[in-house]
This record gives C-alpha cells, sequence and structure tokens, in this order.
C-alpha cells in the first residue's frame, strides 16, 4: 500500500490490466476517459472532486444526464471542462488531449485492445503521459476493489478508497450473509434484460452472465435463468429459452438515454427520475414477444433498475434491491433508498433523489 508521506512522490502502479505504470502521486492533472467513473472519484474526493480533472469523456452527459446535472449543480465550472469521445470508436481526440498537458488518462479495460493496437498507448507515452485502466463493469468481483485504490493513489485519497471499500462491503454482506444462512432458501428465476428499449429492433433478450448484474441477481438470493448459458459478461438469451424457463421475476436495466436512443422506449430510471413515465414505459416493454407469457408478467413481478449501477461500485444498492423484490419476508427490514440516501450524506457532495427503481406493481418498490 502506498502512503502519502510527503505532497507528491513517484511511485509504481499496476492496473487493472495488469501493466505497471511509473508516475508521481498524487497526479496534478487527469483525464478522465469515462466519465461515470466521477461516481467513484466523488466518493474519494468530495468539494475537491474536480480540483485536478481537466477534461473527461462525453459519457455521463450522453448515458447518465441526471447524475451529469447534479454534478454541474454543485459543480458550474464543469460545463466547461472539455470532453472527450470513446477510445474504441476511435472519437478520442489525443491530440487535443497532449494539449492540456494531462500526467495521466484512466480509461475502462473494455478500451485496452483498441487502445494498444491502434498506438493509442504508445502516442500518449511519447507524450509523458500515462494511461491507467480501471474496470468496474467487465468483472467487478476481481476489479472493483483493486480499481477504488488505484483512483485513491491517482487522487490522493487513499484513506477514502479504504473507507469506500470497507463500507461496500459491509452493504453486500447485509444481504449475503442472510442468503447464505437462510434454511431451505428457495432462490426465485429471475431474467434480468440489459438495456431494452434504447436502440434498434425492439426486440428480447440480452442478458448477462456470471458477472456484474447477474452476479448481484446471484448474490441477492436469486436465480439467474442465463446460468450456465451466458458464459461472458453480456450475452443473448433465445426467446424460446425465455419461455421454457418461465421466470418467477423480470428485471430490466434502465437509465436516461435520451440524448443517444433511436427508438425511445427505454425505462428511464435514475436520479429524480418520474416514477409514472418510468412504469408506463415498462410496462410497454412487457408486451413484446414473449413476455405477454410469462408468469412474473402475469403476477406482477416486474421492475426496473438504474443501468448506471453496473460500472460503479454502488452495487450494493440493487443487491439490496433485489434482496427485497426476491425473498420479501427475509429482507423484510432492509431498507435500500435509505442505504443510498446514507451513502449519499456519508461520501458524495451530491444531494440524494430517489428514482433508481421502479415495479409493475406498485406495492414492490
Amino acid at each position: 500500500m502506498l502512503c502519502l508521506a510527503s505532497p507528491a512522490f513517484s511511485a509504481d502502479l499496476v492496473d487493472v490490466a495488469g501493466r505497471t505504470v511509473h508516475l508521481d502521486l498524487p497526479a496534478k492533472r487527469v483525464i478522465v476517459g469515462e466519465a461515470r467513473q466521477v461516481h467513484v472519484i466523488a466518493a474519494l474526493k468530495g468539494e475537491h472532486t474536480f480540483d485536478t480533472i481537466v477534461g473527461w469523456r462525453d459519457d455521463l452527459l450522453k448515458k447518465d444526464p441526471d447524475s451529469y446535472a447534479a454534478y454541474v449543480e454543485h459543480f458550474p465550472a464543469i460545463e466547461k471542462l472539455p470532453r472527450f469521445g470513446y477510445v474504441p470508436s476511435g472519437d478520442f481526440d489525443l491530440e487535443t488531449a497532449i494539449t492540456l498537458k494531462p500526467d495521466v488518462i484512466t480509461l475502462n479495460l473494455e478500451a485496452a485492445k483498441v487502445a494498444k493496437e491502434s498506438g493509442f498507448e504508445a502516442k500518449a507515452q511519447a507524450a509523458n503521459i500515462q494511461v491507467i485502466y480501471l474496470d468496474f463493469r467487465l468483472d467487478p468481483d476481481k476489479n472493483t476493489e483493486k480499481s477504488i485504490r488505484i483512483l485513491g493513489q491517482i487522487f490522493g485519497g487513499e484513506e477514502k478508497a479504504n473507507e469506500l471499500i470497507s463500507y461496500r462491503r459491509a452493504e453486500i454482506a447485509r444481504v449475503a450473509d442472510r442468503v447464505a444462512a437462510a434454511k431451505d432458501l428457495k432462490r426465485p428465476k429471475v431474467f434480468i434484460e440489459r438495456a431494452p428499449g434504447i436502440s434498434g429492433e425492439d426486440k428480447c433478450c440480452r442478458t448477462f452472465g456470471p458477472y456484474n448484474f447477474g452476479a448481484m441477481v446471484d448474490m441477492a438470493g436469486g436465480q439467474s435463468i442465463a446460468d450456465g448459458i451466458i458464459k461472458t459478461t453480456f450475452g443473448d438469451l433465445n426467446p424460446e429459452q425465455l419461455v421454457v424457463s418461465d421466470p418467477d421475476q423480470v428485471i430490466v436495466t434502465g437509465s436516461n438515454w435520451a440524448a443517444e436512443s433511436d427508438i425511445n422506449k427505454f425505462v428511464a430510471v435514475g436520479r429524480g427520475a418520474d416514477m409514472a413515465a418510468a412504469r408506463s414505459r415498462l410496462k410497454d416493454l412487457m408486451t413484446r414477444v414473449p413476455f405477454p407469457e410469462l408468469k412474473a408478467v402475469k403476477t406482477g413481478q416486474v421492475h426496473a433498475v438504474w443501468h448506471q449501477f453496473y460500472g460503479a461500485p454502488y452495487e450494493f444498492i440493487p443487491i439490496q434491491q433485489f434482496a427485497k423484490w426476491f425473498l420479501p419476508e427475509l429482507f423484510a427490514d432492509l431498507d435500500p433508498e435509505k442505504t443510498f440516501r446514507d451513502f449519499h450524506e456519508k461520501f458524495l457532495p451530491v444531494t440524494y433523489k430517489p428514482g433508481y427503481f421502479v415495479s409493475l406493481d406498485k406495492g414492490s418498490n
């Protein structure tokens, strides 16, 4: 573990791609190559979140504008922060980034292959810019805590990083320990659909494998119907498989994707979401083939969860909410909304607003 014995010092970091990176810590100028990493940085730095950020990707504005608005409200100057595109899409303007003279650019792990093969890494290195890979999405169980610690080192928030890790572990354990101790636990069958209604043909059934939301379903006491079928982080189930499995619960992920959706049928849950509008969208999604045939739809056990939980170490919130949906008697005393409100008050500079979940059964959310 690194220790800040002086205001700045040189050190080697090993990122989640296994690369050893040498830089001065804490970094003085940072480009955040995925703006949604601000959900972590803000928990580490609070009112000083943007002190050393000189640019960021445009994804928070496009994929989570409600959170973006919260941070702009609290930090108005960030509206003028230079914004960058996505490295794997070839939209990241490295030449402009170089003019900002950053010490480091943080990228998500899924960008690593393209960044290396396109020469992005080499060009950044030639300009004395270190590229560091983080991962809160592809394999969170393996990489989340390491990524939090790396951001703590980059931003000079190691103590707060350890505090965040401990808090997260404890809140997950509130569910996992009780599930593990339950005798004769009957796990409901669950289908969780990834981002329906955002683009292309309005069809089923993209889901999660044993990682990310798939792992959250398991930790919360459910059994994903994709278990043993989808082996990667994401994958597509055959609609016939959905009918055969006939899940007890259906969950879709949603966010405010108005800036980039071409069909606008997504469920816009998130900070301050309109619950009536979200419930209406969720109801409409359940008219697609083959959902009307499913037991979960017929019994109203249909829910939506904020999609952006899948890329931030806030997954203890959906785990707690899933547990209440799956095993309401076992978790009658659990209040995920109170947990998230308390987390905001303890760690974040922005205020809490509800809206991160919605259900067709009005009594269950």
